[in-house]
Order: C-alpha cells, then structure tokens, then sequence
C-alpha cells in the first residue's frame, strides 16, 4: 500500500484524508493517507521520518508551506512564484515541491463555476501567503488586470512588483478601493476564520462574481456580496477539492473526477 499524508499544526480538521479516499477508489488504487501533527519547529524531522517510513507524498498545510519550500530540492514553477510548497513528492532521492492553491482556484472557476479570468479585471483582497499561492495562476489566464488590496499598502506594492513580469498587477491600500465595480472579487484574507470582513466599499461588488478562499457556512464576505448585489457568489470549497486533484495527478499521473466529491464533502461540511 502506497503511503501518503497531511503535515501541519492543527491538522485534526483536514479533509484531505476523505478527498484522497474518494479519489484512489476512482482509480482502484491502494493507498493509505493520515494525518500528522508536526510541533512547531519539527516540520523537517516529521518529513524527514514519514519519508524514511515509506512516504511517496504528502500535502503541507499551515503553517509550514513556507518550510515545505525550504525543505524541496526541486520546484515546479507555480512553487517557485508562490514561494511556498502545498505538495510533495519523494521520487529518485529528489524531493519534488508542487503549489497547486493556483491551480484548483482556476480549476474550480472553470470546471465547477462556468467563470473565466480571460480578459477581466480582478480584484483580490489580501496581500499574504493565499494571494502569492494564486498569483501567477491567474495571471497565466490572461486577465486585464489584477488590483491587489492590502491594509498595509507596501506590501500589496511589493507583491505586485514580484508579480509584475506574468501580467499587470497593481497594488494599492483598502482604502482606494473605488466604488466602482469589477469583474471578479476574491477574499484572500483570513478575516473569515475570525467571522469578520475586510472594511472595502460595497459598490466594488455590484454586479462581479464574488469568491471567497474560505469555505463552509456562509462567510461574512460572502454576505456582504449578496447584500451588494454580486452576480455570483461563492466559497472555495471547489478549489479545497480541484487543489487536492491537481496533487493526485502530481502523484499519481491520474486526473481524478471532482464534481462528486465536491457534493460529497459539500454535504459533510455545511
């Protein structure tokens, strides 16, 4: 039986153990997938040991995808942009590092939402580590634009500089946010987790397809899009789901079918 796991801290809450189950018996494939809790400062000897046990993969969750980076001796070239490393794969002595945050986001809009960044102009609320991990995804659609919100104006500046050479980002603080609607909004912020939303002006959502990273019950963000008049609004449970296929086919070479997992942990979550 093939070994494969989640790394973090917490990591009691993961769905990836059901959503790699669903996958593997798509296939008929044998594969065990557990969780493990790595202390703080221990991420690189519990890899080091899971990989030592027989571990062929495994996904980081946080708050080590930063640490998974570091730990890599190759990246692929979403890892590479994110600076931060989702996947792992243990293949001739090479420890290969994959992101595939981008990727289920796009994925997710395509396949399950019928959206497109083609051409659109796209805002994006948050300036950390979810935002650098979709970054060059998107930007690889072909977008108009990307308008990169922060609180701390200098560092949405400093994101859009790194970014600035796969398409046009600009960065500004949360309060320039105009009034003045847009394509597409996405939450990338963790203000969700705390039951709170991002002080911006509601007419930025009148009429634009609202996202939220976050999943589950409905979000503050999410009711603050349906309140605005939004088009469309959604959670990211989709891209939880098409993120941990873009892993499977990382590992596996397979590409696993995501609409009835997506109902099934749909059903468990909400």
């Amino acid at each position: 039986m093939k070994k494969y796991a989640v790394i973090g801290n917490p990591v009691h809450h993961s769905l990836s153990p059901m959503i790699h189950a669903q996958f593997a018996e798509q296939f008929g494939l044998s594969i065990s997938y557990e969780k493990i809790l790595s202390p703080l400062g221990d991420f690189a000897k519990d890899s080091m040991n899971f990989i030592a046990s027989g571990g062929l993969g495994f996904n980081i969750t946080l708050p080590y995808k930063v640490n998974a980076y570091e730990f890599c001796s190759k990246l692929t070239l979403n890892a590479e942009a994110a600076g931060a490393v989702n996947t792992i794969k243990v293949e001739r002595n090479e420890i290969f590092g994959d992101n595939t945050d981008g990727i289920g986001l796009v994925n997710d809009f395509k396949n399950n939402l019928q959206q497109s960044f083609e051409g659109k102009e796209v805002l994006i609320i948050g300036a950390g580590g979810a935002t650098q991990g979709i970054l060059k995804p998107i930007l690889d659609c072909n977008p108009e634009k990307i308008l990169l919100a922060n609180r701390t104006k200098e560092k949405s500046l400093k994101l859009s500089q790194k970014f600035s050479k796969y398409g046009k980002v600009c960065g500004f603080g949360l309060d320039q946010i105009k009034a003045k609607s847009v394509d597409i909004v996405i939450n990338a912020t963790s203000a969700s987790l705390d039951g709170k939303m991002p002080e911006i002006t509601g007419g930025v959502a009148q009429g634009a397809f609202c996202y939220d990273l976050m999943y589950g019950v409905e979000t503050p963000f999410m009711k603050w899009a349906n309140k605005n008049s939004a088009s469309k609004v959604s959670d990211g449970l989709g891209m939880l789901v098409e993120q941990a296929a873009s892993s499977f086919t990382f590992w596996h070479s397979k590409t696993p079918d995501t609409k009835e997992v997506i109902k099934l942990i749909r059903a468990k979550v909400d």
